[in-house]
Parts: structure tokens; C-alpha cells; sequence
């Protein structure tokens, strides 16, 4: 599976991982496929694509105001699987669908996901599926060959984590403070002492990052303690803040946290975290 060999070869380089999530849609129809394919030829491994949904219940006010925007702009669930036909046939960034059931759901579950195997996505984070109800999901999504993401947050006890990292396949998206999305000013302490928890329960996936990370500096400190970051809300500023064309200043701020992660490489002999990684049971997912 793409994203597992890309994230497995990461790890092997002694790299840290750059997961960006954009909004379908946003900041426009027409800029979507093109921001997806300048941020992975700036430097992002793994695209997050967001459905628009009108009650984000776990999003911030910059993410809500890009899926307003998009759902404004005529966005559904199938115009961004379309947007994703268009940029698997473009790049083979790894590509992930991250949403909420309502819609999903209302699709169909099963037409869903053969649409996303179908298409070239590589797999899908469900925001608000518990794993209590996750059962037909990761059992559908596993012989498509998709990955089925799942969220820790800093109040998942450590028998829930463990149950979390043995469904993830991918990688384990660890959510470091409780809230909604949204940038913050600075890491706080009980981030990374959750943190220290997930990197000591979490056996099979690798664990990325997010919510709250603002600045290249922000990337850097928590990517020492993780295998990467996934950024989403500080993106979406960059779109709308600052001098020059959006999309200009999308891929400059994914350069400067390219730069920043790769500040963070470690060895990967037999004594480096990429080692320890490879070592690790089931790394890589099925």
C-alpha cells in the first residue's frame, strides 16, 4: 500500500513525516488539484483531503470557514472523490479522505470506500467513528486495501490507545491537546507528556501528529518526539494571509516546514529511530 511504503521509507531514512490537510474546495474549485500538487512538490508526504461538512464538530474556526466556503462553492462528497481522480492521476502522493460519518455514511460506506480504492485514494480518517462502531469500516477498508486511520487524544486511557494502534493501519493519528483544530501559541507541557505516553503504548503504526501546530519551530520540537506532524489549520491561514498569490504562499510555508522537519533527521543505523522503527512489529500495515 502506498501510504505504508511511503511512511515505512520515511522512517528508514531516519525522516520525519509532513502530513497536510487541505479542504476540497477551498479556497476554490478551480485551486484545489493544483494546491494538492504544489504542496506535495513542496515537500509534503501525505495529503489529507477534507470533506466540507456543514457541523465539524472537532474543527476550529479556520477549518469550519474553509468548509463553509467549499460547501458554498457547490463541493459534495463526489466532487472531491473527482478532485482525487484528478490528482492521483497527476501524483502519487499519498493520498487520504478525512471527514465525518454524516456524509459518508449517506453515501453509502461501502460505495465510498470502492470509490476511494477505485480512484487511487490510499485511505480514509473517519473523525468521529469511535472503534466501538468500527467493525464493517476497517473490516471493508482492509480488503479494498485502503487504510483506515483512527484519532488519540490526550484523555484516551493507555488499553484504549493500545486498541486504537491495533485497528490504525498507517499510522496512528495522535491528537496532542484536547479541543478542537486550530493554532496554538506553543506546545504545552501536558502535549508532550501525552506524547511520551502514545510513543510508549503505540507499537504497530508509526505516530503522526496534530492539531495546534503552528510554526516550523512548533513541527520540529514535536517531530522529535513523533514520526511526524500533520498540519492543517496554520495551512489554511497561510491561504488566506500574507502578500502574493495564495497558493504561492501554501507551498513557501511547506518549504519552511520541510526545512524544519528535515532539521530534525536522526540516524538510521542500528542505534537510530529509523532502525528502532523497522524493528517494530507489523510496521509498515498490511
Amino acid at each position: 500500500m502506498r501510504l505504508q511504503h511511503r511512511l515505512e521509507e520515511i522512517r528508514r531514512r531516519g525522516r520525519k513525516a509532513l502530513s497536510l490537510f487541505a479542504t476540497a474546495g477551498y479556497p476554490s474549485i478551480r485551486e484545489t488539484v493544483p494546491l494538492v500538487l504544489g504542496l506535495a512538490e513542496s515537500g509534503a508526504d501525505v495529503i489529507e483531503l477534507g470533506i466540507p461538512f456543514s457541523d465539524p464538530v472537532a474543527d476550529g474556526p479556520t477549518i469550519q470557514h474553509s468548509s463553509e466556503v467549499a460547501l458554498r462553492n457547490g463541493v459534495t462528497l463526489g466532487k472531491t472523490l473527482e478532485f482525487c481522480r484528478r490528482i492521483r492521476a497527476r501524483s502519487d502522493v499519498p493520498l487520504l479522505l478525512m471527514g465525518y460519518s454524516n456524509p459518508i455514511f449517506a453515501y453509502g460506506l461501502t460505495p465510498f470506500l470502492a470509490h476511494c480504492s477505485e480512484i487511487g485514494v490510499d485511505g480514509t480518517i473517519i473523525a468521529d467513528l469511535p472503534p466501538e462502531e468500527s467493525e464493517v469500516c476497517v473490516r471493508t477498508a482492509e480488503k479494498m486495501s485502503l487504510a483506515a486511520v483512527f484519532l488519540a487524544a490526550p484523555t484516551t486511557t493507555p488499553g484504549r490507545l493500545a486498541r486504537l494502534d491495533e485497528i490504525s493501519t498507517g499510522f496512528l493519528y495522535c491528537v496532542s491537546i484536547t479541543g478542537v483544530t486550530g493554532e496554538r501559541g506553543g506546545i504545552a507541557g501536558h502535549a508532550l507528556e501525552f506524547l511520551r505516553r502514545a510513543r510508549a503504548t503505540v507499537k504497530k503504526n508509526p505516530l503522526l501528529v496534530g492539531f495546534g501546530i503552528s510554526t516550523p519551530e512548533d513541527a520540529s520540537r514535536i517531530a522529535r518526539m513523533s514520526d511526524g506532524v500533520v498540519i492543517g489549520s496554520a495551512l489554511i491561514k497561510a491561504l488566506q494571509n500574507g502578500s502574493g498569490k495564495p497558493l504561492d504562499r501554501a507551498r513557501k510555508f511547506t518549504r519552511s516546514l520541510r526545512r524544519a522537519l528535515d532539521s530534525t533527521l536522526v540516524p538510521s543505523g542500528p542505534t537510530g529511530r529509523g532502525a528502532e522503527a523497522s524493528r517494530r512489529p507489523g510496521a509498515g500495515g498490511h
